[in-house]
């Protein structure tokens, strides 16, 4: 089953793409030089992108629930995900990437934004000098 499980050009990476490029903002995508190989890259803002799936990253949200069966192997999986988000983040930053976290509960389901929003967001976020912002469903919690 996992095996069917993409890890790339997932629904809600194109979403994103298709309309941040329409905003006019050109990027590459999943550079293998930078750890995690970032989703998206925007070599001219110096910022990565990365886009989340609830489950798969363990967010805290309506979309997440831990498996009913085979809990040890879930729970360990998805804690070392959690654990390999962080480590990547820390080194993007230390390398002078602005790093950008869209959740996938911003793009779909009861809390979602519209793609307007998210993409508004997305445009100012890249257009200022904050090092990090979050994008969940209904709100977005920056930091500097």
């Amino acid at each position: 089953m996992m095996a069917g499980i993409r890890g790339k050009d997932t629904k809600p990476e194109l979403v994103i793409r298709s309309a941040l490029h329409r905003l006019g903002f050109r990027f590459r995508l999943h550079r293998r030089d930078l750890p995690g190989k970032p989703d998206l890259v925007f070599p001219k803002y110096r910022a990565v992108i990365l886009v989340h799936g609830c489950f798969w990253h363990g967010h805290d949200c309506h979309l997440f629930r831990w498996p009913k069966t085979r809990r040890d192997f879930w729970q360990r999986k998805i804690n070392s995900n959690i654990a390999r988000d962080r480590r990547h983040r820390s080194s993007l930053l230390e390398r002078g990437w602005r790093v950008a976290t869209i959740w996938e509960c911003a793009l779909k389901g009861r809390t979602r934004l519209p793609m307007a929003t998210v993409a508004g967001c997305c445009a100012a976020w890249l257009e200022s000098d904050r090092a990090e912002t979050e994008l969940t469903g209904d709100e977005t919690r920056a930091a500097s």
